[in-house]
């Protein structure tokens, strides 16, 4: 069996070496030829991006795809299209309690009037401008038309859906001024429970009037004029308006008025300062190139320009991670694929990728010079292009490739951004792996042939004046790293005592992984992706201060005008159905106010109550239940009622009748959970685990409702808590495949089992002991820190396979030995590719966006404990379980032993011929 093994091995050896060895003699001889063709071919593959599409609606990024959320959202917009967006205001007393007081209200009544009044100029072609003068808007023109926002008017601003208790004055400046009992006049407003909703701990008295309150809710409502361009989902007119008006309007207040502070959220905020911090971002990765080409520089040859330098080989290095994002981004684009906004983190992925294959490519060119550079002519050259390409080789396809299915496995994720992400990545990491073999090992022999010559490396048509300095030993000379590796490194690892403590210290850190991976959470992390200085986070903090019941909208729809009627008192009792739910899931909060709950045919049974034939009911039958006794004057009743102009105004957007109207089609339920919000950490979010619950069990209690019509329940947040549902799945079946991924390429690669396995054990403790500090830190399961897991995975086997492949390559029986000779070769380019890959990702640290501090945060530990396990745990693991070379491991020692002993001859001939030399000098004098 073991001779089967080992002729296995031997034979995918010597196939990718020999692939290799004509890649790299085609290379070495035509170098121009290949750069032409590379670059030829990454235009030709940049030709998908004419078919360039970018997609940036997060509910088509992060919302799994056919989910039952899906269905509902379908329905619930067929009925009630999503066309309102919400602003809001909260207005708080400035060194005071109480913000109740005419003084404050006043000054937040003038901060109205300046919303509402504000003329704003769109210049926008592709906006569906009014008539007359189409590209001015005030508030009324660009609000949601509704009844009911003042208390005794249903003109200008009163038909706009506005929630306030400004409404009380009917947002008239001078009504307020005039009114000599304001705290009597807000009694008008409802409720207790109806103040509640909109006050900010109020305080009220024994007999529950309203005497004081810290803060006040001020809630716009526009219409949503948005159409999708370019896969953005863009409002010109309201966004002009949002800005020009409302923005500018609560901005100045801080400058306006001594009395009264404010908080405020517009529909565009989000995008602006989530935007804006990428966009700030996306400076520090430019930075990160920079670092990355000066490391390059620095490390791939000599530091300073002259002999031995090669700064224009980390040019090559940079270039060719370019055509390869050029080539895996056009390619990607052709096959249909989509770019969205975390796409703008892969050219920074491939860079670490890429300059770790360019150090090991440089490694093995270097190791395979013979000769002086001076002695070498265009066909040495190539034959050591071939030779070094064949030793290269098999390292940069196993890392290649194993990156490459990690991604693509995930490339079939159910979330739509993570499936395009790693399908582009998987694209661009082929092009890498392509580029890399054949472009920058032209690039490579150039350079070699530059040196040769002793050209200059910026103006590489010039000589230099000076001659060109070799060393008398022609063989290569280990760096000052390889011999770190060799001779203090190794042997330090590699003792017995060593071995024993490289083995505690990452059990110790195994544990730790195992702890922290288990208590990892699914969180919505919404908030995070809003930058620490943003006053959206302001905002938050006040509506958790002031408004800390107020949870996510529900809605439930009810369906066919016949049942509907059939079950109309049940359904105008349906508030004893959602009454106790606020404990214990599904956490509905109680239905206790029109601010929580809000029923149509709730309303129209109290106002019949209240009016009976005498109002809109007149000349209509009312049965013994006091509502019409046919279907037909329930109907007609019900659009009465909901008119604009009607008693029922408030319900007007609760009612879908059919193009006739004599037809009732659907009516809608509002109501909302509780706030499922924890703490984490110092931080409050949103409570995944209980908001998955509360969307499953009402799914469940309104399917039980037989006796009623056909329901279906709809929350906008359904479709985030979908995902939320599936991501630690995600995580972790995605984590698992490529894990096996790896162990099935590393085996057919680096074609040993025990090496194989040896490698992908110990990726799985990177990437467990990865899990462990993301807990450690409160990096939370996302959507960002799942395509980062998906990352670590490839990057953690770049530093173990090309280590464990070395040691297999590696001839003799001592283990130990070749342990150490693996790291004295290949180890400088391992850790100079992770400190180079650490050095970009050191300036991401730095940035304000979420997306690259996790990034970053995440990189960090993969680069850490990467090049820990594959430059620390992994030789030792070799050492003590690793399987026998190759066999063309064993023959290569033995051919070197042989030139060895004949350059130890060759010297002691010299040396003999000098002495006698000497000796006859001596003897003619």
């Amino acid at each position: 069996m073991s001779g089967c093994i080992e002729k296995f091995g031997d034979t995918i050896e010597s196939g990718i070496g020999s692939f290799f060895h004509r890649v790299g003699s085609f290379v070495g001889n035509a170098p121009r030829k290949t750069i032409a063709l590379c670059i030829l071919l990454a235009v030709a593959m940049g030709g998908g991006f004419a078919t360039w599409e970018t997609e940036n609606r997060p509910e088509e990024l992060w919302v799994p795809q056919d989910t039952t959320a899906e269905e509902e959202t379908s329905l619930y917009e067929s009925y009630f299209a999503s066309t309102t967006r919400f602003n809001s205001i909260i207005v708080q007393a400035k060194g005071s309690d109480n913000v109740l007081t005419k003084e404050a209200l006043s000054n937040a009544m003038k901060m109205h009037n300046f919303i509402e009044t504000e003329v704003v100029v769109v210049d926008d072609g592709d906006a569906n401008h009014k008539e007359g003068d189409d590209n001015k808007y005030t508030l009324t023109e660009v609000c949601v038309p509704a009844g009911g926002a003042c208390a005794s008017r249903f003109d200008g601003v009163c038909n706009c859906l506005i929630t306030s208790i400004l409404g009380q004055w009917n947002y008239d400046l001078e009504t307020l001024e005039n009114d000599a009992n304001i705290l009597q006049t807000l009694s008008g407003y409802g409720t207790k429970d109806d103040l509640t909703a909109v006050l900010g701990n109020p305080k009220f008295d024994a007999d529950g009037n309203i005497e004081s309150a810290e803060a006040f809710t001020l809630a716009y409502f526009l219409t949503s004029r948005a159409y999708t361009k370019d896969g953005n989902e863009i409002d010109p007119i309201n966004e002009a308006w949002e800005e020009a008006a409302f923005l500018e309007g609560a901005q100045a207040v801080s400058k306006n008025y001594t009395n009264i502070e404010v908080d405020y959220f517009a529909a565009r905020s989000f995008s602006d300062e989530f935007g804006g911090a990428i966009t700030g971002d996306l400076a520090l990765v430019q930075i990160s190139y920079i670092l990355a080409f000066l490391f390059l520089g620095a490390n791939l040859g000599n530091l300073r320009c002259g002999n031995g330098s090669r700064w224009s080989m980390s040019v090559a290095a940079l270039v060719t991670v370019g055509l390869s994002t050029a080539a895996g981004f056009g390619l990607s684009s052709l096959f249909g694929l989509f770019f969205g906004p975390v796409h703008s983190l892969l050219p920074f992925i491939l860079l670490g990728i890429g300059v770790d294959d360019a150090f090991v490519i440089v490694n093995a060119f270097n190791r395979e010079r013979k000769t002086k550079r001076s002695a070498e002519d265009n066909e040495t050259l190539a034959k050591r292009s071939a030779s070094s390409l064949a030793r290269a080789g098999a390292s940069i396809t196993v890392t290649s490739l194993t990156d490459l299915v990690a991604f693509a496995i995930s490339s079939s994720s159910a979330l739509p951004a993570l499936a395009s992400f790693c399908a582009y990545a998987a694209i661009s990491i082929f092009f890498l792996w392509l580029f890399a073999s054949t472009f920058f090992t032209a690039c490579l022999v150039l350079d070699e042939r530059r040196q040769r010559d002793n050209r200059r490396e910026c103006l590489c048509c010039l000589t230099r004046k000076n001659e060109l300095e070799e060393d008398d030993d022609e063989n290569f000379k280990e760096d000052l790293v390889s011999r770190y590796f060799r001779n203090y490194h190794a042997p330090a690892i590699l003792s017995n005592v060593g071995k024993v403590i490289v083995f505690v210290v990452f059990a110790g850190l195994l544990g730790f992984g195992i702890y922290g991976a288990m208590n990892l959470s699914v969180e919505d992390s919404e908030r995070n992706f809003i930058p620490a200085d943003s006053y959206l986070n302001d905002y938050f903090d006040a509506t958790d201060d002031y408004f800390p019941s107020q949870g996510i909208a529900l809605q439930i729809v009810f369906e066919e005008s016949d049942k509907i009627y059939a079950s109309r008192v049940e359904l105008a009792n349906l508030k004893s159905r959602l009454s106790g739910l606020s404990e214990k899931s599904p956490y509905i909060a109680e239905p206790v106010s029109e601010e929580v709950y809000k029923n149509v045919m709730d309303g129209l049974n109290s106002y019949l109550a209240a009016t009976g034939t005498d109002g809109i009911a007149a000349n209509m039958t009312l049965g013994d239940d006091n509502w019409p006794t046919t279907e037909a004057e329930f109907v007609t009743l019900l659009k009465t009622y909901t008119e604009i102009s009607g008693p029922g105004s408030f319900y007007a957007r609760d009612v879908v009748f059919n193009d006739s109207g004599d037809k009732l089609e659907a009516i809608k339920v509002n109501s909302e959970y509780v706030r499922l919000t924890k703490t984490f950490r110092g931080e409050i979010l949103d409570d995944a685990d209980r908001q998955i619950d509360a969307m499953e069990d009402t799914r469940t209690m309104i399917a039980g409702w037989t006796d009623l019509p056909p329901a279906t329940p709809y929350s906008e947040k359904f479709l985030s808590i979908e995902g939320f549902k599936i991501i630690r799945r995600e995580l972790f079946m995605n984590v698992g495949l490529a894990i096996a991924a790896v162990a099935v390429i590393v085996f057919f690669t680096v074609a040993n089992p025990i090496t194989a396995i040896l490698i992908t054990a110990n990726v799985a403790f990177c990437i467990v002991e990865i899990l462990g500090f993301m807990f450690a830190l409160g990096i939370v399961i996302d959507s960002v820190s799942v395509i980062n897991i998906v990352l670590a995975v490839g990057l953690s086997v770049d530093y173990s396979a090309h280590v464990g492949h070395c040691f297999m390559v590696k001839g003799g029986d001592d283990k130990n030995k070749r342990s150490l000779e693996a790291l004295a070769d290949i180890g400088a380019a391992v850790l100079s590719g992770a400190i180079s890959t650490f050095l970009a990702v050191l300036v991401l640290l730095f940035s304000t966006s979420y997306v690259f501090v996790t990034l970053s945060r995440q990189f960090a530990l993969t680069v850490i404990l990467g090049v820990s396990h594959g430059l620390i745990l992994l030789p030792v693991l070799l050492a003590v379980f690793g399987p026998k070379p190759f066999n063309s491991a064993n023959e290569q020692e033995q051919e070197d032993n042989k030139e060895v002993e004949e350059g130890s001859d060759d010297k002691a001939g010299k040396t003999s011929h000098n002495e006698n030399s000497s000796d006859d000098k001596a003897g003619k004098t």
